[in-house]
């Protein structure tokens, strides 16, 4: 029997929230809240609650949570669908004894993507993990508000992207205090697969984070900003702009180029740095938009400055945030900020000299789009190639600039018995940390970690 509290019993409902602006300081969020948390404590990894005698709380968990969500439902009427799912999941979860839980019904009624309305708000109710936060399918409630500024609305008339959602933090339960800045439909706990219509993206955490780590990594490497990206770091609103213009057009460029394989990669088991370099080739398709439009003299002002920003944001944190976040164990996009800077580094426009770090900013754009066009011709010969020939061909292209470990099979020559078997040899060789932190990354890190550290679970 667990001896966790329990969540006060609620007696009829709680009083019914008509103000989306204000919902998170109602009664009914905060026992909602409680009640998801109070839950989460009594869940195994997949879901389930799998002590008998931990169901009795469990069903008063599921009351208290389902009769927040009918009072706040009102304040939410363009999520009407999805709120009167939600108690008929969870009531089929409680019937088949609190097995895994399967949230199908509800997911496919919600649709955020529907109502890109800045400032809308959303009630959101799943057993799920969050990427880069907790890895076990538990009950998690997040209310979120929608970004979605004038210059975005006409710029997806050009990156057309009818899945993508912006939104901002307003209060999480503690899957989402963490690292986690998504919210992606293929994270819930479902009998089976949809065709998923949406996938969103925390842009005042991306924000908040960047600002205040490129802030400390500049001091530290003594980097003299520019005016513009000063104001990029003091300015919270723009900065959230700023990511949500970025993850726009990255996000849509997994669907698009010269692909000899499923942009996404599901269900597909490689080395990690064919991810790095599908990240990182969705950063620079992005970097290079964004060049062409700031230099666009039919597009206006607002997106012009934007435009330029969004270059500085995705160079600072590919540079400075992503080699340093997360663990050395095919960490793929710390291996996509290691080469961004080598890349940058050999070709002279990234300078460490006299331990102070400067940017040819001139040169810098067409040093980027040379990266850019590197991967996009990998790509382009691959279409002709066998898996295992693009995956060798990656790498080369990876070695060229970043050196490998010394103790690499695949820099000294993977053997003939690899080379004729299956894929997963070649996976198998490589290691965790194929290629390892440089010693301007080891140092940086040791004065960095800190504030990196100190971004979890932030908001803005």
């Amino acid at each position: 029997m667990s001896t966790i509290a329990h969540t006060p019993s609620i007696i009829g409902e709680p009083e019914v929230v008509e103000d989306a602006s204000t919902a998170e300081q109602s009664a009914a969020w905060r026992g909602l809240k409680a009640a998801a948390i109070a839950l989460q404590a009594l869940q195994g990894a997949d879901g389930s609650v799998p002590d008998a005698g931990d169901h009795a709380a469990a069903r008063e968990h599921v009351a208290a949570i389902v009769a927040g969500i009918r009072a706040l439902a009102p304040a939410f009427p363009h999520d009407a669908a999805y709120l009167a799912a939600l108690p008929l999941d969870f009531a089929r979860w409680e019937q088949d004894g609190f097995g895994v839980p399967d949230f199908l019904d509800s997911l496919v009624a919600f649709a955020p993507a529907a109502h890109r309305i800045d400032g809308l708000r959303h009630l959101v109710v799943f057993p799920m993990y969050t990427q880069n936060g907790s890895p076990d399918r538990h009950l998690e409630a997040v209310l979120v508000e929608v970004i979605w500024p004038e210059f975005i609305e006409r710029l997806e008339a050009r990156y057309t992207n009818k899945l993508f959602v912006s939104l901002r933090f307003v209060d999480f339960t503690p899957g989402y205090d963490t690292n986690s800045a998504v919210l992606f439909p293929e994270t819930v706990a479902m009998r089976e697969i949809p065709a998923f219509t949406w996938g969103a993206i925390f842009q005042d955490r991306e924000a908040a984070r960047f600002r205040r780590v490129v802030r400390d990594a500049a001091e530290i490497t003594k980097l003299e900003l520019l005016p513009s990206q000063q104001r990029l770091l003091d300015d919270q609103a723009l900065a959230e702009e700023v990511f949500v213009m970025w993850d726009l057009i990255h996000d849509r460029s997994h669907m698009r180029g010269d692909l000899p394989f499923d942009p996404f990669m599901i269900k597909q088991r490689m080395p990690y740095f064919l991810y790095s370099l599908e990240e990182l080739r969705c950063d620079l398709t992005a970097f290079r938009e964004c060049v062409a439009l700031a230099r666009d003299a039919h597009a206006d002002e607002h997106t012009r400055d934007r435009a330029v920003h969004v270059q500085h944001a995705i160079l600072f944190d590919r540079l400075f945030r992503f080699p340093l976040t997360g663990s050395r164990v095919r960490n793929y996009d710390g291996l996509g900020g290691q080469l961004l800077f080598a890349w940058l580094h050999q070709r002279g426009v990234l300078h460490w000299t006299d331990t102070q770090l400067a940017f040819d900013w001139d040169a810098v754009p067409d040093a980027v789009i040379a990266l850019s066009d590197a991967i996009d011709e990998l790509y382009w010969r691959s279409i002709d190639r066998p898996k295992t020939a693009h995956w060798l061909a990656a790498y080369e292209l990876v070695r060229g600039t970043l050196a490998p470990h010394p103790a690499s099979v695949w820099a000294r020559g993977l053997p003939d018995e690899v080379l004729a078997g299956a894929p997963k040899g070649y996976t198998d060789a490589v290691l965790d940390d194929e290629f390892p932190l440089s010693m301007f990354y080891e140092a940086l890190g040791r004065k960095l970690a800190a504030t990196i550290e100190s971004t979890r679970g932030i908001t803005g």
